[in-house]
């Protein structure tokens, strides 16, 4: 059973569901530690005081605010404690959306919420249902580690799920970064569709949806540790430095999945697809959908927990 992070409560209306949350994912990244490189020793982080150049222990060491750079405001963990939020000891259901309207950008990290007793198996088990049967997401708010945050419940399987949130001011206006406008035949565009269809999984239990850094660290520990040659990096593609004949290479691309997925390539000729006019006009309508539901969102300034 993993690790409880935060124990509380699901507040939905007049209704209570007490729940401890835990991490939903793992992290089965390689760690490394700090070593000195001339005898392999651990090199250790110290937490020292500026002012009397002395290493400090844990107890010694609190939060402060700096007004400026004489004057720090000392604030207590327990002063955090007791702020006046009522998402202090609850995540708070304010809305549900339905879940195409949420911008993936806002979506963080992952966590199970699961039922804290029998008590709160009925009205756990009430909220997924009704999750499920509305098609909708619930948006929350509730305060963690030292901040207030947003959130959005879901069902996944038989659990619900709490995904952390960005807050509106948090997302970066991408306008600045777009690319000037250019200019795109349908046979180009038929092409790009073409790949897309060639291209297109069920799920990500392919091959290619694995970690090859892990395995390929993992493969360099091993041999250092037999004292053999780890495998070589493979030579990169050398570059024509010409411009790239755009339909050329979508037609080598169609040919290359293809024959990765065992398929016939034949002759790939993306000219050939059937023009999908409704696939370009989509992404334009629900990009108008979003920047209508953006300019109707107003958050008012948010606490600190």
């Amino acid at each position: 059973m993993p690790r409880t992070i935060w124990s509380g409560a699901i507040s939905f209306g007049l209704v209570t569901v007490p729940i401890h949350v835990v991490s939903a994912t793992e992290d089965h990244s390689i760690r490394f530690h700090r070593v000195h490189l001339h005898d392999m020793a651990r090199v250790r982080i110290r937490k020292v005081c500026e002012l009397e150049d002395r290493e400090v222990d844990t107890s010694e060491i609190g939060k402060g605010y700096e007004i400026s750079r004489d004057n720090v405001i000392p604030i207590s963990d327990r002063e955090l404690r007791d702020l006046p939020l009522p998402t202090a000891k609850a995540i708070e259901i304010v809305a549900f959306m339905p879940w195409e309207a949420i911008d993936p950008i806002r979506i963080g990290d992952g966590y199970y919420l699961a039922p804290d007793g029998q008590v709160a198996a009925k009205p756990y088990v009430l909220l997924r249902q009704a999750l499920e049967r509305s098609s909708r997401v619930a948006v929350a708010r509730y305060a963690w580690s030292g901040r207030e945050r947003l959130g959005l419940l879901r069902v996944r399987e038989d659990a619900i799920v709490l995904h952390a949130m960005r807050w509106p001011d948090e997302i970066r206006d991408p306008s600045e970064l777009t690319p000037p406008l250019v200019e795109l035949s349908d046979e180009e565009i038929d092409g790009a569709l073409a790949l897309m269809d060639t291209m297109t999984r069920d799920d990500l239990d392919a091959p290619e949806f694995r970690d090859t850094y892990t395995e390929a660290v993992a493969e360099l520990i091993e041999a250092k540790r037999e004292h053999r040659q780890p495998p070589a990096a493979p030579e990169p593609a050398a570059e024509s430095g010409q411009l790239v004949d755009l339909m050329a290479a979508l037609q080598q691309s169609v040919s290359k999945a293809k024959a990765s997925r065992g398929e016939d390539t034949g002759h790939a000729d993306v000219h050939e697809m059937p023009r999908k006019r409704t696939a370009k006009k989509a992404p334009a309508k629900k990009m108008a959908a979003k920047k209508v539901a953006a300019k109707k969102t107003a958050r008012k300034p948010r606490k600190s927990a």
